[in-house]
């Protein structure tokens, strides 16, 4: 198919030939987002969407307006049938690798080997959560292993928890968790606590416990009921907050020369994430990322409000190309569009 616009090209040149005006890569929060702004927006949108969202092990989505508690999955179903009403296209996939055309846009190469075209490329692939390698720990994360008190912490609260220490950001956690719940255990685990910020946590209540955490204590029900430190002592705590390295997707970013760069936080190593301008655009123009892929620590709806955002860019300059095209056009006495 063909766009419905003069602008498929990111060159501005001649209309090339395209599976979609826009392609999304993601369908999660931020690439649905995208989707239904830019569908609304009249222009023909295809999503590929992997259907492996990162918040999956959660139960329960917190901190949208309208939707608190809601399950992911229906969060996520409830917009792509947004998405599809408006006429956006949806197709199962994994993309793995990108090329810029010749003559304007772009090639997106799927695992299954088939190819789609297009004139404007959004990647809201997320990241990935990696996690201390603590037995048992990778298996309860989203349940009763935590990280984000902003999405978690009313349900725990007034609840012994414990934070597990592998850097400098385990003290600024174990102080943000104090807010929800007196109970805060701070685990030194890999990680030596300094001395002045032992004060400040001795303060507020918080216990520092030395010692490597070997493994995890469960109830019969399946619960946590604490950790076991080397050497056989045994710390008890309902929840176990950790900070995941935040590895950011960018597989597809990186077959077009965008790669990701490595974010730090007081001396913490966060991880990896794409750098963007405030509307998600690329150092490659006509390539635009939304979503936890360029802004890490974002909660689901901040997610979705940069896809939104992005969706307003892509647009904009998708008619951008388009008033000069006519121009173009017009100056030529050629048919203006």
């Amino acid at each position: 198919m063909r766009t419905n616009g003069a602008g498929a090209g990111v060159d501005d040149g001649a209309e090339a030939e395209v599976d979609a005006e826009v392609v999304v890569v993601g369908g999660g929060a931020a690439g649905l987002g995208a989707a239904v702004t830019l569908a609304r927006a009249r222009r023909s949108v295809l999503v590929i969407d992997s259907g492996s969202p990162r918040n999956a092990p959660a139960a329960h989505v917190h901190g949208f307006l309208g939707h608190d508690g809601v399950p992911p999955a229906e969060l996520l179903s409830r917009g792509r049938a947004e998405a599809i009403g408006y006429g956006a296209r949806i197709v199962p996939g994994t993309a793995i690798a990108a090329d810029r055309l010749p003559g304007g846009g772009f090639l997106v190469r799927l695992g299954d080997g088939s190819t789609v075209r297009a004139a404007r490329l959004l990647v809201a692939t997320g990241l990935r959560d990696e996690l201390p390698e603590v037995p048992g720990l990778a298996a309860r994360w989203g349940r009763d292993v935590l990280h984000c008190p902003y999405c978690d912490g009313w349900e725990w609260r007034d609840r012994p928890l414990a934070v597990l220490a592998t850097g400098p950001l385990a003290v600024h956690q174990a102080h943000l968790w104090r807010q929800w719940t007196p109970r805060v255990t701070l685990l030194a685990h890999t990680w030596r606590v300094p001395e002045g910020d032992r004060a400040a946590l001795a303060a507020r209540g918080v216990e520092v416990m030395e010692g490597e955490v070997r493994g995890l204590r469960l109830t019969g029900e399946d619960r946590l009921a604490g950790v076991t430190l080397a050497g056989g002592a045994a710390v008890g705590c309902e929840a176990l907050v950790v900070a995941p390295r935040f590895t950011a997707r960018s597989g597809v970013l990186s077959s077009l020369g965008i790669t990701a760069v490595r974010q730090e936080r007081g001396g913490h190593d966060l991880g990896t994430a794409v750098e963007a301008g405030p509307g998600g655009a690329t150092a490659l123009a006509g390539v635009w990322v939304a979503g936890n892929v360029t802004s890490p620590t974002d909660t689901v709806i901040a997610a979705a409000a940069q896809g939104v955002r992005a969706g307003m860019e892509i647009n904009a300059d998708l008619t951008g190309a388009e008033v000069r095209a006519a121009a173009r056009a017009a100056a030529t006495g050629g048919p203006t569009g």
